[in-house]
């Protein structure tokens, strides 16, 4: 009896079918003939490798990836010998200025008979993985500056309490106009300066535990930005909030994400002085993969970027740290405070920052704990 294919079931050209299967493919993979010439790729790999299609196919791999010596000598490596090679640690893609890490693997691409005709080369960005790996190192140093912060905090409160103290009395003992009334005085700011210190090296180091229930983000961002409007009067500073209107509440510590999200906007804001703009977005990101072996998950990123002078590429690596600070008044704990929350909250933190064109700090929280 003749069967009848139904729509569904409807016939593919066998390299048709091929070449789906390729581009549906999440990694990126390139397919080079034993004379270098690329015959094949897919868009995952066009958007790590920052090329078109057009431009790569037929093109000479060695001089596309003029770059990439790694990524040359595996292939030229897999084409000569025809063993696979992988390299997932030491392996980056450099298109249109930026610099992408990524894990590569070459393998031969044999016919039926055995005969070696050329390499596959797949490329699996793990920008993720990378930052991750800088999440977990800063929360270990910050673990261990936390020890070390709530030690000396207690060592140094009490005496600090009795200076404070002294200084008080000696106050009070002092006629008004006595030229020492002034030096009591610069006494106990100083101390309550430092009072303010340990406190919040005391906060660093002891969590209180998270106080999780239902908070609306933009309700915590926009309270947050009609105080902060107030407080810039008189600035010619503009704000810009695009909110997506589909992100439900999530479930946080509503009084910590006010002390986060108060934080970054008051730096924004210092950043600009005396003009410019904050721009504060939200949108969900529905396959973020927060650890390399965890199963994909939705997240809510809430933005916050300024178009202020920016901050210097040396000064990037220790934003995070304790008591690094470019403000003649900060006590260089606030952007640590603020890494601690979003970490208690099972979330990440990232800065983006070019000298000259302004800043932008990104929050990644879970939308379900």
């Amino acid at each position: 009896m003749k069967q009848h294919n139904t729509d569904n079931e409807m016939q593919i050209p066998l390299d048709d079918y091929y070449a789906t299967v390729i581009d549906s493919v999440g990694d990126g993979v390139i397919v080079i003939g034993r004379d270098g010439i690329i015959t094949l790729c897919n868009p995952a790999a066009e958007e790590i490798g920052g090329f078109s299609r057009r431009h790569a196919l037929g093109a000479r791999f060695q001089k596309l990836f003029s770059q990439e010596t790694t990524l040359v000598e595996m292939v030229a490596k897999t084409t000569r010998t025809g063993i696979t090679i992988s390299d997932h640690e030491n392996v980056v893609v450099r298109s249109t200025g930026k610099v992408t890490p990524v894990a590569a693997t070459c393998y031969p691409l044999m016919r039926a008979n055995g005969e070696n005709i050329g390499a596959i080369l797949t490329l699996k960005d793990i920008t993720y993985i990378r930052e991750l790996e800088a999440a977990v190192r800063q929360a270990d140093r910050l673990s261990t500056m936390g020890t070390l912060a709530a030690g000396l905090a207690h060592e140094v409160k009490n005496p600090l309490g009795g200076i404070k103290g002294a200084a008080q009395l000696l106050e009070r003992e002092l006629a008004e106009g006595n030229d020492l009334l002034e030096y009591t005085r610069v006494m106990i700011r100083e101390t309550e300066r430092i009072d303010h210190i340990i406190r919040e090296l005391l906060e660093l180091a002891s969590p209180r535990g998270l106080k999780l229930t239902p908070v609306n983000l933009h309700r915590v961002l926009s309270d947050i930005l009609l105080l902060q409007k107030q407080a810039v009067i008189g600035r010619e500073i503009s704000f810009v909030t695009h909110f997506d209107p589909s992100i439900p509440d999530i479930m946080a510590d509503g009084e910590m994400l006010t002390r986060l999200f108060l934080n970054l906007i008051r730096n924004a804001l210092d950043a600009l002085a005396e003009s410019g703009r904050l721009t504060v977005t939200s949108r969900v990101l529905s396959d973020y993969r927060m650890a390399k072996n965890e199963r994909q998950s939705r997240m809510v990123a809430v933005e916050i970027s300024d178009d202020g002078p920016g901050i210097p590429k040396d000064d990037l690596e220790n934003i995070w740290t304790p008591f690094f600070s470019s403000k003649a008044s900060g006590t260089g704990l606030g952007l640590t405070i603020c890494h601690k929350i979003v970490a208690e909250h099972r979330g990440m933190i990232k800065v983006e920052s070019d000298t000259g064109h302004g800043t932008k700090f990104t929050v990644l929280l879970p939308l379900v704990q």
